[in-house]
């Protein structure tokens, strides 16, 4: 089947589907939602395959009063800028109409899950860690999502042992996706008097929230302990047993939270990022079972995979699996202007499924 044939059979389930939901006779049960949302998904395709066919449409005619012997020579001149305008446009709208066909990640509307840590190199990885957090939630605030903190170990000096976030918003994980992985700084650090630049890491984990639909967690396979919150130097915090640990017995993962004075709420935390892990363990199988085959990716994803420096000194920040160098650290790192470096990321992602998918 011909490129053209497959957009016109899409065109057809699109009018077939909308007949079907308009029909008084088509009976509003299950159906009627599982149709729904198909024809709800191939709107936006349709959109942009009827405005890619009129374009073809427009340069044939184009073409014809150009070919025209009989056409007006000042038409003909028209017809020669119209056409060389609309060659100049056509090829993207094609890309944006293969994009569109490209299978989609069934996770990339969900909200994200942040998890940050602190790696190799201390104090100076705990502030970097704590810098880098702070990025992601001005850049949350520059897109208009909600930014809810679930936890905090702070250092005591300004930097973060570690610390997670629920980042809630329209496709919030299509754009934070690319962020898993090993971030490297490179500066003084402000208590080295002898002005050497120091190396050391972060750890960033992006997660996408999943709902309960998308895990079942049977109560008989976790265990959950109770115990009092407890501050830096192991100084209790609470009087009261209200921090929770919870252990997924099959898949051996623990999940921690004892930032609420209320047992409950740190429980509902616990099991939100419990559920995000399961979730994302669950994907991982999925994608490794398909490594052979899948080339799109961009890098591996794997936490320990470094992905971008930070070298204060020159003022840059190097994305490795993209080569992309930007020279404003400071606009990234203090304001979260990440656009330009997640948004080159997406581009690559999305250009490799697609000489893949060709």
């Amino acid at each position: 089947m011909s490129f053209k044939d497959n957009l016109n059979k899409i065109i057809d389930r699109h009018n077939e589907l909308r007949d079907k939901l308009s029909s008084s006779t088509f009976d509003k049960g299950g159906d009627f939602v599982t149709f729904s949302k198909e024809y709800s998904d191939l709107t936006p395709i349709v959109e942009k395959i009827s405005i890619l066919l009129e374009a073809e449409k427009d340069l044939e005619n184009l073409k014809q009063i150009i070919d025209d012997p009989e056409s007006d020579s000042d038409l003909k001149e028209m017809a020669k800028e119209e056409l060389l305008s609309l060659q100049d446009s056509f090829p993207k709208m094609e890309l944006e109409v293969k994009l569109s066909l490209l299978p989609k990640d069934e996770a990339d509307a969900k909200n994200a899950i942040l998890e940050v840590r602190a790696g190799t190199g201390g104090d100076e990885a705990a502030l970097f860690a704590g810098q880098l957090f702070r990025m992601y939630q001005h850049y949350a605030e520059n897109k208009g999502w909600k930014f809810e903190i679930l936890s905090v170990s702070e250092t005591g000096i300004g930097g973060y042992k570690d610390a997670s976030a629920v980042i809630s918003g329209t496709n919030v994980f299509s754009k934070m996706k690319f962020e898993s992985g090993v971030h490297r700084v490179q500066r003084v650090p402000e208590t080295e008097s002898s002005g050497r630049i120091h190396t050391s890491a972060a750890t960033v984990a992006v997660l996408p929230e999943a709902e309960e639909v998308d895990v079942n967690i049977e109560e008989k396979d976790l265990r959950i302990d109770v115990f009092r919150s407890s501050g830096p130097g192991g100084q209790s915090v609470n009087t009261t047993d209200s921090a929770v640990r919870i252990v997924h017995i099959p898949s051996g993962i623990v999940v921690q939270q004892q930032d609420e004075k209320s047992q409950h709420k740190n429980k509902a935390k616990a099991l939100k990022i419990l559920r995000s892990k399961i979730y994302e363990m669950e994907r991982d199988a999925i994608d490794k079972e398909r490594a052979a085959q899948r080339k799109g990716q961009v890098g591996s994803g794997d936490r320990s995979e470094r992905i971008r420096t930070y070298n204060f000194p020159q003022g840059r920040i190097t994305d490795h699996r993209i080569n992309l160098t930007l020279y404003r650290i400071d606009s990234i790192m203090f304001e979260g202007d990440l656009d330009e470096l997640i948004n080159a990321l997406i581009a690559e992602y999305e250009a490799n499924r697609l000489s893949e998918a060709l």
